[in-house]
């Protein structure tokens, strides 16, 4: 007999959107023969008739086959969080503004879950990176992060100085707002906002992106995933009086105060966090959107005049090329979604 599959449903509560879409989830799981488990915090707007009930705790996914996430790239990070100790996948269906972890959209809600249902998944490790605080030489954090570790200025007035160094040698020395240590994962996250270059999922590399750097070098840098990077907080930038402290997030979502003298040290985490792909959903494409297309859907990419395979086969049929990647993104429930998008980073 094979044992009972169970699988986690975690949504953003606070949008009646994703809260519909994921009691859809459910009822299509459970009426499948899924035990279906929620979050403590989230069973009364989820129901809890025939669910499960964890606590929001790193052992929420324990035994799970597959988390499913409705809300936007916020909410998949912060079920990251429980994913990730578990090794547990997250498949993301995409209520928020931009959503590149997401897989499938709202439109595609009912054929994801079936492919769910029916194992038609393949899994993609995506890296993480861990991040130690160091004060007098003594580990005082260590935390890691999916998208990036940013260390910023606490004090929107004052700038901040620091020193950066790759693979035990110094780099160079900033005044500046801050500083991204990404993944290519959260290349198109904060890193994107501050300057620095998308990068394919697939490629293994860390990415170090000053903000608002005052310094004739000071460029986004790709380095190789056996790096390790850090940034040493001296203090205010250019002697100003008082001291500025700064801040280190990590995703968006855990804080870090730090205080002069501080060291921060970034290297490819041990443990990555694992993105469920589904096949011929959202695109049309093998397995999902790719990531090419993906880019072109958010940031509505011009790509009239293409003329690629995919085209040139529709004109040696003599029909008309089907829209796909972007252009289909961009019909249908998509476009009436935009004045119901959650702001980035929603949790």
């Amino acid at each position: 007999m094979k044992p009972k599959r169970t699988m986690l449903v975690v949504a953003h509560v606070e949008r009646p959107a994703a809260v519909r879409a994921a009691r859809i989830v459910v009822g299509r799981l459970t009426a499948a023969g899924v035990t279906v488990r929620v979050l403590a915090s989230e069973a009364a707007e989820l129901g809890t008739a025939r669910t499960q009930i964890a606590p929001a705790t790193p052992r929420a996914a324990d035994g799970a086959e597959m988390m499913l996430v409705i809300g936007g790239d916020g909410t998949l990070l912060r079920a990251a969080e429980l994913a990730r100790p578990a090794g547990v996948p997250l498949l993301g269906v995409n209520l928020g503004h931009v959503g590149f972890l997401a897989e499938a959209e709202p439109e595609d809600l009912s054929e994801a879950v079936d492919q769910v249902v029916e194992g038609k998944c393949e899994i993609e490790q995506r890296m993480t990176v861990d991040v130690a605080v160091r004060a007098n030489g003594d580990v005082t954090t260590m935390t890691w992060a999916l998208n990036e570790a940013s260390v910023e200025k606490g004090a929107r007035e004052r700038m901040l100085d620091m020193v950066m160094e790759v693979d035990g040698r110094p780099l160079s020395r900033w005044g500046c707002d801050g500083v991204v240590f990404a993944t290519p994962t959260g290349s198109t996250a904060y890193a994107f906002s501050a300057g620095g270059p998308v990068v394919w999922p697939e490629v293994e590399a860390l990415l170090l992106v000053p903000i608002s750097a005052h310094a004739l070098f000071a460029r986004p840098m790709v380095v190789s995933p056996r790096s390790v990077l850090a940034a040493e907080v001296i203090g205010p930038a250019w002697g100003q009086g008082e001291t500025s402290r700064a801040v280190l997030w990590c995703d968006g979502r855990r804080r870090v105060d730090l205080d002069p003298g501080a060291r921060i040290e970034v290297r490819r985490g041990r443990q990555p966090v694992l993105l469920a792909r589904l096949r011929g959903v959202s695109a049309g494409a093998e397995t999902g959107t790719t990531f090419t297309d993906r880019l072109v859907a958010k940031f509505d990419l011009p790509v009239a005049g293409w003329r690629g395979k995919g085209d040139r086969r529709q004109a040696e049929r003599g029909g008309m090329a089907a829209p796909s990647g972007a252009t289909a993104a961009r019909q249908g429930p998509a476009a009436a979604r935009q004045g119901d998008e959650e702001p980035g980073g929603d949790a």
